[in-house]
């Protein structure tokens, strides 16, 4: 119950950090800032799963093997705690349902399968509640499991041993989340698909010879910058390439509306470049 308790309590604690994010990445951008704040989002998922990872670690897990160490005796009461465990069941299942709607439709509305959607999403809200919702729900179920068994067979082993499986799956978590967090944080590229569309967008103009070089770099949950080099046909002159700009950046916000910055650099070609 105490590893449960503190599984809540950073849960509790994430959503804070979320609230934090929206805000402070709703600002507009600044001088020192000219490509906005979006990345506000994923600094705070990075530090709300540091935060599940010292729940699970030290507390969770430290707890449950202290009292495999040193058992606390005495008689256990198993009514109450059934009863909350109940309740959070009821309370983190409603809101498992809401956030796996919600996934689901946004995962409609970009053409695919919810897992795929949820894993790869550059939103941290996505991945947060659902997947902390998840794992909410998977260690109510080792919290029940361990207490039914303490109380079936009386041994005291089973309850701390629950605790120590409830702090694995909040280090597993939040392993995961720090991990994703931190691809994005970093300067993340767009997925292969995205950058595969962006490409043949701008091969797809009549100008357009072939594209020598394309640069992408995730700037928030729904911000993505876009760099190219570009090898246009000979004859072309300013005007036409003034046009050409605006034709393509129009036209790769078409193709993937994440595209908030399109930078494009028009060059003779040079061999041994790829598209990143």
């Amino acid at each position: 119950m105490f590893a449960e308790a503190a599984h809540s309590l950073a849960d509790t604690t994430n959503q804070g950090f979320l609230l934090i994010s929206i805000a402070l990445s709703g600002r507009e951008p600044t001088p020192g800032r000219p490509f906005g704040h979006g990345q506000e989002r994923f600094l705070w998922t990075f530090m709300a799963a540091v935060g599940m990872f010292l729940a699970g670690a030290v507390f969770a897990i430290g707890w449950g093997l202290y009292e495999l160490l040193v058992p606390p005796g005495g008689e256990t009461e198993f009514l109450i705690p059934f009863v909350v465990l109940g309740l959070s069941f009821l309370a983190e299942g409603t809101s498992w349902m809401r956030a796996l709607r919600q996934t689901r439709s946004e995962a409609a509305d970009a053409g695919m399968p919810v897992i795929a959607y949820a894993r790869t999403s550059r939103d941290p809200n996505v991945k947060m509640v659902l997947f902390e919702d998840t794992a909410a729900l998977a260690g109510i179920a080792l919290a029940a499991a361990g207490l039914g068994t303490q109380a079936l067979t009386g041994a005291e082993l089973w309850d701390p041993v629950a605790s120590v499986l409830i702090g694995v799956l909040l280090v597993a978590v939040a392993v995961w989340m720090a991990r994703d967090a931190k691809h994005l944080l970093i300067g993340s590229s767009a997925r292969p698909e995205e950058r595969q569309k962006l490409e043949e967008a701008i091969e797809g103009f009549d100008e357009v010879r072939e594209v020598e070089e394309l640069l992408t770099m995730i700037l928030g949950p729904k911000a993505l910058l876009v760099a190219a080099r570009v090898d246009l046909e000979d004859g072309i002159d300013a005007g036409q390439v003034e046009r050409l700009s605006n034709e393509i950046d129009s036209r790769l916000q078409e193709v993937v509306p994440d595209v908030t910055e399109v930078f494009l650099d028009p060059t003779p070609g040079r061999p041994g470049l790829g598209g990143r």
